[in-house]
């Protein structure tokens, strides 16, 4: 099957996230801008998730850019992936609505969590798909940036019960450690595109 339709979907899916997350900030009760101390812990939330929903996007181009066709098993781990990102704005909201709370801390850690282990299913369904010896399987590597984030946001899940700001923390740096999409992949992008 040709992907067109996948990266169609996904990309409308990844568009209704981000709406969602947007509809889902208050405006503040007065009309001063003393009142807008209100909404921001809400609107620091929904930027951390936006730049984590850009990433996945950024990344899931470039990854479907390199494949040339798809099978059941990459179209699930897809879904799979979809899943898991179209938390994220429940996520932001709980957290957003009580900003210094341990739960929705850790249920924000969780869902990125899964959203990486689903990320990491795909490209994973995508090489088996491909082969083994294919251009994405050698340039994927052992991917060091997905397993230092899997194990942050494991971390983070903890440490949401210790200190809540340690796992915000974490939730930053690891946003500022996939902000540049994925290297490996740009690489073999623009070397199949010379050819």
């Amino acid at each position: 099957m040709g992907k067109g339709r996948l990266e169609a979907f996904s990309d409308g899916v990844i568009a209704i996230i981000i709406t969602i997350m947007v509809l889902e900030l208050k405006m503040p009760h007065g009309g001063d801008f003393d009142s807008l101390r209100q909404i921001v812990p809400s609107f620091v939330c929904y930027l951390i998730s936006f730049v984590y929903v850009g990433i996945y996007w950024n990344n899931h181009h470039h990854l479907l850019h390199l494949v040339k066709h798809v099978d059941a098993k990459v179209m699930w781990a897809n879904m799979h992936l979809l899943f898991w990102l179209s938390l994220i704005p429940v996520a932001t909201g709980w957290i957003g609505d009580h900003p210094y709370a341990a739960p929705p801390t850790a249920l924000y850690a969780f869902v990125m969590f899964m959203s990486g282990i689903a990320y990491l299913l795909l490209q994973t369904a995508i090489v088996a798909h491909h082969g083994r010896d294919s251009a994405l399987a050698r340039e994927l590597g052992g991917d060091f940036k997905g397993k230092v984030s899997g194990l942050s946001y494991l971390g983070a899940i903890g440490l949401a019960f210790v200190n809540h700001w340690l796992s915000v923390a974490i939730f930053v740096g690891i946003a500022i450690l996939w902000f540049i999409p994925d290297s490996r992949l740009s690489r073999t992008a623009h070397g199949s595109e010379s050819r």
